[in-house]
Formats: structure tokens, C-alpha cells, sequence
């Protein structure tokens, strides 16, 4: 039955007009490849056992391991994963130009400063976008109100964030601590385990979502300026950002900044002791990375990805309600190559 179904659907892809999808797809060397994937984003990358000692840490899990297993069936591919989880988060995307891996993904923003490493080279390319993100805060119930907006979040208000995210960015963005370029405001103090740091209003002081200057690597806390802004604590680093949502229901910290997604599902599962309460307009998009010297096997990624993925018309939402959706739409493919 479910044969026939793609048969038929196949048989009506094919008499769409010229233009309403691709007559090919573009061919691919047969290549094993090295993934490596961030394993604390659930649920769009997460590992099947969060101790990064366990075998099954490196058995990827959510919306991109759906994608990539989708991605291996296509019929003439000829392409494979062999997949390893990544505990730090740090310039995550810059590791697809080290030998270790071939393409590097678990929710990571397409950006252009993410191109370049700390020289200013060019290091890695980002395929098409295959999901599209809006950064968000989450708060426990009773102060949904109280923290609805950006705005609202004075120096009173402890903001968590994972270091190097867009998540943290926007937060900081948004609120004032950074201006566009990631230029820290005057007088915020930054606090590591090297010590405390009095921004000057210069660029030595900078955080962006690609790197932060000397000094700010390793920050666990932002104290504001002045009173129109948060405080912003950093938790997350080795663990994930499960120890952020661990916090704001143990009253450590008021809200969480970070992907509508994944505030979404701790929202879910919180049993409503978590909601939330404010949402980003702006709209992200997240790929995976890879060498910037991987012209053509880029050119057979984002072909094949955007076939998958019905040219960004099938996305995270679609994903959520049904996971079998990017298999789905490979059958539908492989059942066309069976037609002739």
C-alpha cells in the first residue's frame, strides 16, 4: 500500500510543470564521511547518552540525525555517516576544517563571521539552511508576566546564556550589553576564573556569536553598566544547556536565552513550571559546515538536503509531527529513480 501511495505521488511530481522540481538530482562520489554533531541540543542534535565516555554518546539522536539518515537512503548518493558527539560547543563549526571531520552540525547558525577562523582565514562553508530558527526566553510561570520582553529584563533580572551562541548574542544585543558589532557597553564587568575585566567602551572588548576578544573567553558572568540591563550568568560549557534549564527551575537564574526550540520542548516537559514568555522576530537559519574546500561535495549536500527538505518548504514543525517526514520524502525520490 505505501508503495503504491509513493508510486502515485511520484507519477504526480513528475507531470508538475518544468520548474516545480528538480529533474535531477547531482551526482555524488561514493564518500564515507566523518560527522560531528553537537550532543546537547535537544531536540534538533543530542547524543543517546549524555557521558561523552559511553559508546552511545556518538549515537546522534533528533531533527539533523533524521535529516542525515534520510540523506544516506537517497537512491544514488553515494554517500555515508559515520557520526561522533562533541560535548563543547565552542567554535563547533570550525572543527569540519580539521581532519577529524568532514561536516559539523547540532543546530548551528549560518553566518558569515563563522567563515573565519581568529586570523581572519577562510576555513569552512555553510550548506543552504535546513531549519530555521527564532532565539527566545524562558522563564518559570509565575514570572512570565513579570519577564515579557527583552525589555523588561532590568539589573535585577540574572539571564542565562551559553557563551558563543546566538542565543547569548541576541540576549546581549537586545538588552543593550553589545551593540551590532559585539562592542561590550562601558563599565560592564566581566567576571572569568582569571579574574574581573571593566569593559572601556573599545575594542578590546568585543563578543560576537563567531568569537570574543582576548580575556573574554571564559567569562561565567556579566555585571551590567546600569540598571536597564540583566545580569548575564554563562552555565552550559561541558554539560550542555540542560544546566540552564536545571538553574531556572532551582531559582538560580530568572530566565533562559536561547532557541525558540529548545525553550519550547523544556517548556513541554517542565509539566507548565515553565513558559515562554518572550520571542525574537528575528528568523535564523542553521546548516551544517564543512571545509571550504569541499566545493563539490557542498554542491551535493545543499542539492540533496534541499530536495529533502522540499526547498526549505519542510522544516522543523513538519519534523515534530511526524519524524518519518525526510524518509518520506526519500521513498518518494527513490521510488521516482525506480520509475525510470
Amino acid at each position: 500500500m505505501l508503495r503504491s501511495l509513493l508510486i502515485l505521488l511520484s507519477l504526480v511530481l513528475l507531470c508538475l510543470p518544468a520548474g516545480a522540481a528538480d529533474d535531477a538530482m547531482l551526482p555524488c562520489a561514493d564518500r564515507s564521511l566523518s560527522v560531528g554533531f553537537y550532543a546537547f541540543f535537544e531536540p534538533v542534535s543530542y547524543s543517546a547518552d549524555t557521558d561523552p565516555d559511553s559508546p552511545d554518546f556518538d549515537t546522534q539522536l533528533g531533527y539533523e540525525a533524521d535529516l542525515l539518515n534520510a540523506l544516506e537512503s537517497l537512491d544514488e548518493a553515494g554517500l555515508s555517516f559515520t557520526r561522533q558527539g562533541i560535548a563543547l560547543w565552542d567554535e563547533i563549526w570550525l572543527r569540519s576544517a580539521s581532519p577529524d571531520y568532514d561536516i559539523v552540525g547540532g543546530g548551528i547558525t549560518i553566518l558569515d563571521s563563522r567563515r573565519y577562523d581568529a586570523d581572519g582565514e577562510e576555513q569552512i562553508a555553510f550548506t543552504d539552511g535546513h531549519v530555521t530558527f527564532r532565539q527566545s526566553l524562558l522563564a518559570r510561570a509565575e514570572d512570565a508576566e513579570r519577564l515579557n520582553s527583552y525589555d523588561s529584563l532590568s539589573s535585577q533580572v540574572r539571564a542565562g546564556a551559553l557563551a558563543g551562541t546566538t542565543g547569548e548574542f541576541r540576549l546581549l544585543e537586545l538588552t543593550g550589553l553589545v551593540d551590532a558589532e559585539g562592542l561590550l557597553a562601558a563599565g560592564a564587568t566581566v567576571h572569568s576564573p582569571q579574574g574581573s575585566v571593566i569593559a572601556d567602551g573599545s575594542e578590546d572588548f568585543v563578543i560576537t556569536p563567531a568569537r570574543e576578544t582576548a580575556g573574554l573567553a571564559q567569562r561565567t558572568s556579566i555585571e551590567p553598566p546600569d540598571d536597564s540591563m540583566p545580569q548575564i550568568i554563562y552555565m552550559g560549557g561541558d554539560t550542555g544547556e540542560s544546566e540552564l534549564i536545571t538553574a531556572l527551575l532551582a531559582g538560580q537564574i530568572d530566565v533562559v536565552a536561547r532557541g525558540q526550540v529548545g525553550n519550547s520542548t523544556a517548556a513541554v516537559t517542565s509539566d507548565g513550571a515553565l513558559v515562554v514568555s518572550a520571542l525574537d522576530d528575528l528568523v535564523e537559519y542553521g546548516g551544517f559546515s564543512l571545509d571550504v574546500d569541499e566545493v563539490d561535495l557542498l554542491a551535493c549536500l545543499n542539492d540533496k538536503i534541499n530536495w529533502l527538505t522540499d526547498n526549505q518548504r519542510i522544516g522543523y514543525e513538519d519534523w515534530a509531527a511526524n519524524h518519518a517526514v525526510f524518509m518520506a520524502r526519500a521513498d518518494l525520490w527513490n521510488a521516482r529513480e525506480e520509475d525510470g
